[in-house]
Protein backbone atom coordinates (compact mmCIF):
# COMPACT_ATOMS: atom_id res chain seq x y z
CA UNK A 1 0.00 0.00 0.00
CA UNK A 2 1.32 3.56 -1.30
CA UNK A 3 0.86 6.18 1.89
CA UNK A 4 1.33 9.59 -0.09
CA UNK A 5 1.88 12.52 2.99
CA UNK A 6 1.59 15.96 2.60
CA UNK A 7 5.25 18.23 1.84
CA UNK A 8 5.24 21.00 4.71
CA UNK A 9 8.61 22.88 5.23
CA UNK A 10 11.11 20.53 4.20
CA UNK A 11 9.60 17.71 5.65
CA UNK A 12 6.60 14.55 4.72
CA UNK A 13 3.89 14.92 7.08
CA UNK A 14 0.08 13.79 7.70
CA UNK A 15 -2.60 16.49 7.06
CA UNK A 16 -3.63 18.07 10.29
CA UNK A 17 -6.65 16.22 11.31
CA UNK A 18 -5.19 12.50 10.08
CA UNK A 19 -7.65 12.07 7.85
CA UNK A 20 -6.84 10.22 4.51
CA UNK A 21 -8.98 8.89 1.23
CA UNK A 22 -8.17 5.92 -0.59
CA UNK A 23 -6.33 6.03 -3.80
CA UNK A 24 -7.54 4.07 -6.37
CA UNK A 25 -6.16 2.92 -9.66
CA UNK A 26 -9.35 3.65 -12.11
CA UNK A 27 -8.23 1.06 -14.80
CA UNK A 28 -8.81 -1.70 -12.38
CA UNK A 29 -10.55 -0.40 -9.47
CA UNK A 30 -8.27 -1.49 -7.00
CA UNK A 31 -7.41 0.88 -3.99
CA UNK A 32 -3.81 0.68 -3.91
CA UNK A 33 -2.85 3.26 -1.61
CA UNK A 34 -4.01 6.88 0.70
CA UNK A 35 -3.25 10.28 0.51
CA UNK A 36 -4.14 12.97 2.77
CA UNK A 37 -7.40 14.69 3.47
CA UNK A 38 -6.00 18.37 4.11
CA UNK A 39 -7.54 21.02 5.07
CA UNK A 40 -7.43 24.62 5.26
CA UNK A 41 -4.86 24.54 8.27
CA UNK A 42 -2.96 22.37 6.04
CA UNK A 43 -3.15 25.30 3.46
CA UNK A 44 -2.06 27.58 6.10
CA UNK A 45 0.91 25.31 7.13
CA UNK A 46 2.43 25.26 3.90
CA UNK A 47 1.62 28.81 2.74
CA UNK A 48 3.60 29.78 6.60
CA UNK A 49 6.47 27.87 5.34
CA UNK A 50 6.73 29.04 2.26
CA UNK A 51 6.33 32.99 3.08
CA UNK A 52 8.95 32.21 5.77
CA UNK A 53 11.11 30.77 3.11
CA UNK A 54 10.18 33.21 0.64
CA UNK A 55 12.20 35.60 3.08
CA UNK A 56 15.46 34.05 2.18
CA UNK A 57 14.87 32.83 -1.21
CA UNK A 58 13.88 36.29 -2.78
CA UNK A 59 17.42 37.16 -1.86
CA UNK A 60 18.70 34.29 -3.89
CA UNK A 61 21.17 35.53 -7.15
CA UNK A 62 20.15 34.25 -10.61
CA UNK A 63 22.51 31.40 -10.27
CA UNK A 64 21.51 29.76 -7.59
CA UNK A 65 17.89 29.95 -8.65
CA UNK A 66 18.96 28.12 -12.35
CA UNK A 67 20.89 25.87 -10.24
CA UNK A 68 17.98 24.84 -8.39
CA UNK A 69 15.83 24.25 -11.19
CA UNK A 70 18.74 22.32 -13.28
CA UNK A 71 18.96 20.21 -10.16
CA UNK A 72 15.29 19.47 -10.05
CA UNK A 73 15.45 18.89 -13.66
CA UNK A 74 17.90 16.62 -13.21
CA UNK A 75 15.94 14.13 -10.60
CA UNK A 76 12.60 14.56 -12.40
CA UNK A 77 14.92 12.78 -15.18
CA UNK A 78 15.91 10.71 -13.07
CA UNK A 79 12.88 9.04 -11.72
CA UNK A 80 11.12 9.23 -14.71
CA UNK A 81 10.02 5.55 -14.26
CA UNK A 82 8.65 5.83 -11.07
CA UNK A 83 7.06 9.00 -11.90
CA UNK A 84 5.34 7.29 -14.59
CA UNK A 85 4.24 4.18 -12.74
CA UNK A 86 2.64 7.08 -9.63
CA UNK A 87 1.18 8.22 -13.13
CA UNK A 88 -0.23 5.16 -14.41
CA UNK A 89 -1.84 3.77 -11.24
CA UNK A 90 -3.48 7.14 -10.06
CA UNK A 91 -4.99 8.25 -13.78
CA UNK A 92 -5.00 4.68 -15.44
CA UNK A 93 -3.13 6.18 -18.40
CA UNK A 94 -0.90 3.84 -20.18
CA UNK A 95 2.89 4.42 -19.33
CA UNK A 96 4.08 4.52 -22.73
CA UNK A 97 2.05 7.56 -23.38
CA UNK A 98 3.52 9.50 -19.72
CA UNK A 99 7.04 8.50 -20.55
CA UNK A 100 7.13 10.23 -24.07
CA UNK A 101 4.57 13.06 -24.06
CA UNK A 102 4.61 14.23 -19.96
CA UNK A 103 8.21 13.31 -18.72
CA UNK A 104 10.23 14.85 -21.99
CA UNK A 105 8.53 18.22 -22.15
CA UNK A 106 8.34 18.46 -17.82
CA UNK A 107 12.05 18.45 -17.76
CA UNK A 108 12.63 20.83 -20.90
CA UNK A 109 10.12 23.33 -19.22
CA UNK A 110 11.57 23.17 -16.00
CA UNK A 111 15.31 23.82 -17.81
CA UNK A 112 14.18 26.70 -20.04
CA UNK A 113 12.78 28.82 -17.00
CA UNK A 114 16.19 27.72 -15.48
CA UNK A 115 17.77 29.34 -18.29
CA UNK A 116 14.95 31.87 -18.23
CA UNK A 117 16.18 32.73 -14.45
CA UNK A 118 19.44 34.28 -16.06
CA UNK A 119 18.46 36.06 -18.76
CA UNK A 120 16.29 39.23 -17.21
CA UNK A 121 15.79 41.49 -19.89
CA UNK A 122 12.99 43.02 -22.30
CA UNK A 123 11.51 46.34 -22.23
CA UNK A 124 11.11 47.89 -19.18
CA UNK A 125 10.39 51.40 -19.75
CA UNK A 126 8.53 53.09 -22.18
CA UNK A 127 5.30 55.65 -22.87
CA UNK A 128 2.28 53.39 -22.98
CA UNK A 129 0.07 56.05 -21.94
CA UNK A 130 0.37 59.54 -23.28
CA UNK A 131 2.15 62.02 -20.29
CA UNK A 132 3.06 59.00 -18.64
CA UNK A 133 5.87 56.73 -18.05
CA UNK A 134 5.65 53.29 -17.21
CA UNK A 135 8.47 50.46 -16.35
CA UNK A 136 8.40 47.16 -14.88
CA UNK A 137 10.59 46.69 -11.85
CA UNK A 138 11.57 43.09 -11.81
CA UNK A 139 10.60 41.86 -7.68
CA UNK A 140 9.25 39.08 -6.09
CA UNK A 141 6.10 39.26 -4.67
CA UNK A 142 5.60 36.39 -2.66
CA UNK A 143 4.21 33.38 -2.36
CA UNK A 144 1.15 32.07 -4.22
CA UNK A 145 -1.02 29.16 -4.25
CA UNK A 146 -3.15 27.17 -6.64
CA UNK A 147 -4.81 24.03 -7.46
CA UNK A 148 -4.38 21.99 -10.56
CA UNK A 149 -5.86 18.56 -11.78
Amino acid sequence: MTTVRNFINGELVDSAQGETMPLVDPSTGEQYGTAPRSTEADVDSAYAAASAAFADWRRTTPSVRQKALLDFADEVERSAHELVTVEGRNTGKPGHVTKAEEIPPMVDQIRFFAGAARVLEGKSAGEYLEGHTSWVRREPVGVIGQFTP
